[in-house]
């Protein structure tokens, strides 16, 4: 996987560079997203994975929350995507 860059959130209180892992936008919604990880791990031993969607006029600088049933319905079938292709 090539290089995606990186953003940095705050976390906690903290800023915290984080390593974008992919982009992709969703016409069906009109918004574009990214997902990206902190290399934390969860209690089961997988790497934390964040989504966010983002207004490519600005860039990955301003992150907005997944607020609908629909966008986190859409991001799960991605996500299932990537691994599938994955292996």
């Amino acid at each position: 996987m090539e290089d995606m860059g990186k953003i940095v959130i705050e976390k906690d209180g903290k800023e915290v560079e984080c390593e974008v892992l992919f982009t992709f936008d969703c016409e069906e919604l009109g918004k574009s997203y990214v997902g990206y990880t902190d290399h934390s791990f969860s209690k089961d031993g997988r790497k934390n994975i964040y989504t966010a969607s983002f207004d490519p006029a600005f860039g990955l600088g301003r992150l907005e929350e997944i607020e609908t049933d629909a966008e986190k319905d859409m991001i799960i079938e991605v996500l299932e995507q990537i691994q599938n292709e994955e292996n």
